[in-house]
Order: structure tokens, then sequence, then C-alpha cells
């Protein structure tokens, strides 16, 4: 009997050594392939569950007093629900203001300051600035106040009668322009 020898070569010292490819059989490509599903899918229903949304397209909670949030479509957003609130916006010059939005019956107005108080029992006084319009606005009348903080004082920056909800859908109302 014989034998066919391969012919042999010499190996050096720190050669690399050749190995055959390793390859996965298709059993192991299939359980991998079933984890990595697996993991997706796990991630997918931690995120829907974290959401707590039934219906993502339609709304989404977010904002102070955790309203619904929403683009054009006849949904309101949590600024035009909201009763009253206190958000930080940018002065235009690196700065930031405090401003105050609120949504009430006029239980007191002069020329020099208005009383609001919303339907949650919430009442504020806020000072009304020579530069503000308040023509027609009389106690009983339902308003939204936008009013800038600084300190204590809380200056009305623009008093429109109504709810911020009857007004043009995403806009809060306009600031009156100085000259």
């Amino acid at each position: 009997m014989t034998t066919e020898q391969l012919p042999q070569t010499e190996q050096q010292w720190g050669a690399p050594q050749q190995r055959p490819a390793l390859r996965w059989s298709p059993r192991k490509t299939i359980a991998a392939v079933a984890i990595a599903v697996g993991v997706a899918a796990a991630g997918g229903a931690a995120i829907y569950a974290a959401s707590g949304s039934s219906d993502a397209s339609t709304s989404m909670q977010g904002g102070p007093g955790g309203g619904q949030m929403s683009g054009p479509g006849g949904q309101s957003s949590a600024l035009t629900s909201a009763l009253h609130g206190e958000f930080v916006v940018s002065d235009g010059n690196g700065g930031y203001t405090t401003e105050l939005t609120q949504t009430g019956k006029v239980t007191a107005i002069s020329s020099t300051s208005v009383t609001t108080q919303s339907s949650d029992g919430y009442s504020k006084t806020y000072t009304i600035g020579s530069g503000t319009a308040v023509s027609d606005i009389t106690t009983g009348d339902t308003v939204t106040v936008v009013a800038t903080v600084s300190g204590n004082n809380a200056t009305v920056e623009s008093l429109t009668e109504g709810t911020a909800a009857g007004q043009q859908q995403g806009a809060l109302p306009r600031r009156d322009e100085e000259s």
C-alpha cells in the first residue's frame, strides 16, 4: 500500500499559520439572526412602552401640563390649551427672558393693571404698560395674557380677548410693535 505524501515546506518561527476559513453552519446563522430580531423587537417594544402612546401619529404628550402637541390638522398644542404657565424665551441679544401666560376671566381692570383668574382658581395681577392696547376688555371677559417677568412684577406684552385656542392654530398672541 502506497500513501501519497505532500511535499513538506519548512516553517519559520513566528510565520503566520494558514488556517481554513471558519464558516458558520446554517444552524448557527439562523440562531444569530433570530437573536438579532429578538433584540430589535424588544428594543422597539421598550420604546413603544416608554412613549405611552397608542397612536403616535395623532398625539404626543409633552411640555408643561402634558398637553397634546401636534402639527397642523386641528389639534391643540400644549400652549394653546394651558390655563397658565411660565416659560423662558431668547431675548434676541444672547440672553433670556421669563414670560408668563394665563387664560381666564378678568376680575379687575384699570389703565395700569389687569387681574385674571383661571378656571382652576389661579389668580394674578399684571401691570399694563403704556404701549399695550386694552380696548374693549371689561370685567368678566375671557382673555389670554402674555407677560414678561422682572423681579416680582409681570408686565403685559399682549392682552387678547378670548382663549389662545380660539386664535390662529399654533400661534401665541402677537405683541404690539413699539415705534
